[in-house]
């Protein structure tokens, strides 16, 4: 008796196939990772949201304290002179504040300043070396060739590895 071939299903058409299954599966595990990498982006900025208003406040209050005394000194300046100081030789001394010269290119608490403390504190959060953690191991490519290997494959025992950014003169 002749033996009659098995019907075929092509990958993605009917019958839920394996090519199917395997596209589906690779959407779902890309779903999932970028609700993962969404739900770590926003876990970070609720733990930085507060030092970064933090921030804001300072820069705030700076500029309004800069502000007040600006037009508090103003308003001084309608008063009688009240006396100056002189130093030994007789010269006057200069005050210990400098003037203040207030407007909006010198503000603190503004957009641009306000969005280089946010990246700031990014970046700080983000970063892989922490004071009194362990070093990264970073991959690092070799000068001969373009090998490459990992910094803390150098290290012998326990002789601390020095690295050397350039010259030493």
């Amino acid at each position: 008796m002749p033996r009659q071939a098995a019907p075929r299903s092509l990958p993605g058409v009917g019958g839920g196939g394996q090519g199917s299954r395997g596209a589906a599966t690779t959407m779902l595990r890309s779903l999932l990772l970028h609700s993962l990498r969404l739900c770590a982006q926003t876990a970070s900025c609720l733990v930085l949201f507060p030092r970064f208003l933090g921030t804001a406040f300072m820069l705030w209050l700076l500029d309004f304290l800069c502000i007040r005394k600006h037009f508090l000194g103003r308003r001084r300046r309608g008063q009688p002179e009240t006396e100056v100081e002189l130093n030994s030789d007789g010269e006057e001394v200069p005050p210990d504040d400098p003037p203040i010269s207030v407007s909006d290119d010198n503000r603190l608490c503004t957009l641009a300043s306000l969005k280089a403390v946010w990246h700031g504190q990014k970046l700080d959060f983000f970063k892989q070396a922490h004071e009194g953690g362990p070093a990264p191991n970073s991959e690092v490519v070799l000068p001969d060739g373009f090998q490459s290997q990992r910094i803390l494959d150098y290290v012998r025992g326990n002789r601390p590895l020095v690295l050397n950014f350039g010259s030493c003169t």
